[in-house]
């Protein structure tokens, strides 16, 4: 005689949970696997290497002196806002297409473990925005140089103040897509993240001021300003009136916007339904 076994819908089929390394290898093969994701980060590259040659091509003062270091020739803040915008946008992307597609509740399904899938979103990210960012900042000083070697002004990367600049404005990408990427597990929504990022990132710093002390604090305590203070070389004037950002607290600035916006993503994302 043949018994046969019922299954009640909330019998689950037991298997070994998903690993961290297999929610990175799930992230990459997503990011990659869109079409514009290459032809986004190629011509956004190529833009702000361009706009570092424009930039250095038209400024008719350079080599007119001595050798220096002419740090917003070799990063425009053109190109390295257009660098901010696309990073940031696309990071948002890469959680906010999961929200209005669905496929957000196939992966919470798949792994329960909501923070990690954040998480490993967050390290795929960075890595990827770490390599474009380092492309792009590299790209800009040598063709910058380049440029200027025809004038016999060209600088080497161990002339003062370049390496930091060249780090700040590697970092600038990861940054700004880990903001990304954090304001849209928080708002789900592609036009409401996309509207916030842009207004935190780019807009809102040029709402404050250096002339007084609680503008400059806040002004100081945003991404863009901190990148600015980071790849100029040079200090405060004698005699200024104005409240100028230290190097270490710009540093601070870096650090603490990615980390703050990816925890509440984090915190948020264990708290509450897909």
């Amino acid at each position: 005689m043949t018994t046969l076994a019922s299954v009640s819908p909330a019998t689950h089929v037991a298997g070994p949970p998903a690993l961290f390394r297999d929610l990175l290898a799930s992230e990459w093969i997503k990011m990659r696997s869109l079409r514009s994701t290459p032809w986004t980060i190629g011509l956004t590259v190529l833009f702000v290497v361009g706009s570092a040659a424009v930039a250095t091509l038209a400024d008719k003062a350079a080599g007119s002196g001595t050798a220096e270091f002419l740090p917003f020739d070799a990063y425009p803040a053109a190109g390295y806002w257009t660098l901010m915008l696309v990073a940031s946008s696309m990071g948002a992307l890469t959680v906010v297409s999961e929200y209005s597609s669905g496929l957000i509740r196939t992966t919470t399904v798949a792994v329960p473990a909501r923070g990690s899938v954040v998480l490993a979103k967050a390290a795929v990210t960075a890595a990827l925005w770490t390599a474009v960012g380092t492309a792009a900042s590299t790209g800009s000083f040598l063709v910058s140089q380049a440029v200027l070697d025809g004038r016999h002004a060209g600088v080497p990367i161990t002339h003062p103040g370049v390496f930091r600049a060249l780090v700040a404005s590697a970092l600038l990408a990861p940054i700004c897509a880990l903001v990304g990427l954090g304001l849209g597990v928080l708002l789900r929504h592609a036009a409401g993240t996309m509207v916030t990022s842009v207004f935190t990132l780019l807009m809102l710093p040029t709402m404050f001021s250096e002339g007084n002390r609680w503008s400059a604090d806040i002004r100081h305590a945003l991404v863009s300003a901190a990148w600015n203070r980071l790849v100029q070389d040079w200090g405060p004037q004698p005699g200024s009136l104005g409240y100028t950002a230290t190097v270490p607290g710009s540093w601070i600035v870096y650090t603490l916007w990615p980390l703050i916006t990816i925890a509440l993503a984090v915190l948020v994302v264990r708290r509450r339904d897909v």
